[in-house]
């Protein structure tokens, strides 16, 4: 029988899946903004925009439920990275609210190049670092470098080259699911080229960055790297994801764009699984658990009676939301 606090880590990381596939997908179409190029640039950011309208702001409901779960569930933890992350976390969220004011000016807002084009370089670079900044706290929890018992360092646990990777990788994922999604927003043969070109592009980006990020995990998050390469789980895993991506990024190449859609998100979830997996069981390396910094039961149950009531009504929401907006015809 799992603990409590077992059930709420994988509602937690559920959330963190749906969000990156989501909300990921929003900032990456974002990035895409900032990188529209030719004779097409202006037909591709009116893609983006009317791809992202009807539900960018729903998708952050899941980030939501994680930051709600861990202060109620897991209070030192959360008083933890809150505290010595309090940088890359204060600067994701001016991201998210620059994000979201940008995007809402640039269409309300006088429709004149100069102003169009001000309203979408702040949305276009808002975009892009928040995802950077939300990689960024996830990879330097795992680094080691953070400990409840000590007066808490604000720069050196994120500020180094191996939490960096993991943003920088966290940004290629929300590129490539974005560009991948674009591809099936329009049936204009010429954008969905466009936007095929990104996807390989993002797709190669994304093992570059797994890469790196591997690389340097030796020395910047050695816990994480032994649960990536030393456990009995790791290889097959490994070998799944692999073929999963190449898988992906051949259906890009031969233009099988609903193959890619369902490859793509399955790539990226298992990369976050993996991820979960791998620092399990703790919620910061090295000393701080889920266990150990678990709220007790009186607490945990209630909070999981309301995540299931919850859930019950918020992912069929979710799915008639998506079915309204974004269903052909």
């Amino acid at each position: 029988m799992f603990p409590l606090e077992f059930w709420i880590a994988g509602v937690m990381l559920i959330s963190l899946i749906i969000y990156m596939l989501t909300g990921g997908a929003d900032f990456g179409g974002g990035v895409w903004d900032l990188f529209a190029t030719g004779p097409r640039a202006k037909a591709q950011r009116a893609l983006i925009t009317q791809a992202i309208s009807p539900i960018w702001e729903a998708n952050h409901v899941w980030l939501i439920v994680i930051v709600v779960l861990l202060f109620v569930a897991f209070p030192v933890a959360f008083a933890t990275i809150s505290t010595a992350l309090h940088i890359p976390l204060t600067l994701m969220l001016i991201g998210i609210v620059l994000r979201g004011s940008a995007f809402v000016f640039r269409t309300y807002d006088s429709q004149s190049h100069i102003t169009h084009r001000r309203w979408s370089r702040v949305f276009a670079i808002a975009s892009s670092i928040t995802p950077v900044m939300l990689g960024v706290t996830l990879g330097a929890v795992a680094t080691g470098t953070i400990h409840s018992d000590t007066p808490p360092d604000f720069i050196s646990p994120w500020l180094a080259p191996f939490p960096f990777a993991i943003g920088l990788f966290t940004l290629t994922l929300c590129a490539l699911l974005a560009a991948v999604y674009l591809t099936l927003e329009t049936e204009d043969a010429a954008l969905q080229e466009d936007f095929r070109l990104r996807a390989l592009i993002a797709a190669v980006s994304v093992g570059a960055m797994a890469g790196l990020s591997f690389f340097l995990s030796a020395e910047g998050a050695p816990a994480i790297r032994r649960g990536l390469s030393a456990t009995p789980w790791s290889g097959p895993f490994h070998v799944v994801t692999g073929v999963v991506a190449v898988w992906a990024i051949w259906a890009i190449w031969q233009r099988q764009y609903r193959l890619a859609r369902i490859l793509v998100p399955l790539q990226v979830a298992l990369i976050v699984i993996g991820w979960g997996i791998a620092q399990y069981p703790h919620i910061v390396t090295p000393d701080l658990t889920f266990s150990n910094t678990a709220a007790p039961d009186a607490v945990l149950f209630p909070v999981l009676i309301v995540v299931g009531i919850g859930g019950l009504l918020l992912v069929p929401a979710f799915g008639y939301l998506y079915v309204v907006f974004k269903r052909r015809g």
